[in-house]
């Protein structure tokens, strides 16, 4: 009997063939497919054309598929109503921040777990996935006290980016997916540098950190997604109108603001994860899934 040497599924190549499995197979397929793109797209749709309604057609019942008269003026108000340049510019000071913070902290990190190999590593790193379990509303009134009061220091951080930051610093999810991608790089590589007398910093700015654009890249992502999308800590440790993200600062313009420029300014917010997703979604998958098996 012939092996079948292509990828094993639920259904075999045969049933799919055959006249009956094709078409169940194909009528499964787009309808998971359709059910799944109508349940990510819809809110988005539902979102874009009702920031060009008006208040009352928001509000009516049943909700109408299209403007009836479209509005492209609530996104200028919304602009201008809501200060979105100055929000837009604080997140984007915020998200710039923490990637800079990450990528040197949390590939330090992951370098010294994957490479230099301390003493009880694989244990810190045992710990420092254990914190992924604890859910990040238990952490939020330890951390606002030591944001209050920072130890030894003693500053109090309230409206400073770095009650944004350092928080994000240790990121235990980053940590892993660096040190396994470090893990993917060849001791060979490590071997030669040493052999050439390449210190261990030298050899992550030269060898390892060239080779991790990839991962670095996806790092970078989650840590700007992350600060864009956060909304409960930038409110409480961003009192001050000037320095509040644009989450924060829409939810305080919306009580009395109309609907329909909260939806808009909801939209301009949302844009530019959108576009830095849908330009960056080749280098997103490559980073997630190079290095996952070693050749």
């Amino acid at each position: 009997m012939a092996q079948d040497s292509g990828t094993r599924t639920l259904i075999s190549q045969a049933q799919i063939s055959r006249g009956r499995g094709r078409v169940i197979y194909w009528t499964l397929l787009v309808v998971v497919v359709v059910g799944f793109t109508l349940a990510f797209l819809g809110p988005l749709y539902w979102m874009v054309t009702g920031a060009l309604k008006s208040g009352q057609e928001i509000a009516q019942t049943p909700p109408t598929l299209f403007p009836k008269d479209p509005r492209p003026q609530n996104y200028v108000d919304a602009w201008n109503n809501l200060a979105l340049a100055k929000l837009l510019f604080n997140t984007f000071y915020y998200a710039t921040g923490a990637v800079l913070f990450q990528l040197v902290l949390d590939a330090a990190a992951a370098y010294s777990l994957s490479k230099l190999r301390p003493i009880f590593g694989n244990v810190i790193l045992g710990l420092m996935l254990a914190t992924l379990m604890i859910p990040a509303m238990v952490l939020i009134v330890p951390q606002y006290v030591t944001v209050l009061d920072l130890p030894i220091l003693h500053l109090n951080l309230l409206d400073s980016p770095f009650a944004i930051w350092l928080p994000m610093v240790a990121n235990a999810f980053n940590i892993f997916l660096l040190k396994r991608f470090f893990d993917s790089i060849p001791e060979e590589l490590m071997a030669a540098a040493l052999m050439d007398g390449a210190s261990s910093l030298r050899t992550l700015w030269s060898i390892i950190l060239p080779l991790s654009r990839p991962i670095l890249g996806v790092v970078s992502i989650f840590a700007v997604t992350a600060v864009w999308k956060d909304f409960l800590w930038p409110k409480l440790v961003m009192p001050s109108p000037e320095t509040r993200t644009v989450s924060v600062g829409i939810y305080t313009f919306a009580g009395g603001t109309p609907m329909n420029v909260v939806i808009a300014a909801s939209v301009i917010a949302a844009l530019p994860t959108v576009v830095i997703f849908l330009i960056f979604q080749r280098n997103i998958m490559s980073g997630l899934t190079t290095g996952s098996i070693k050749g």
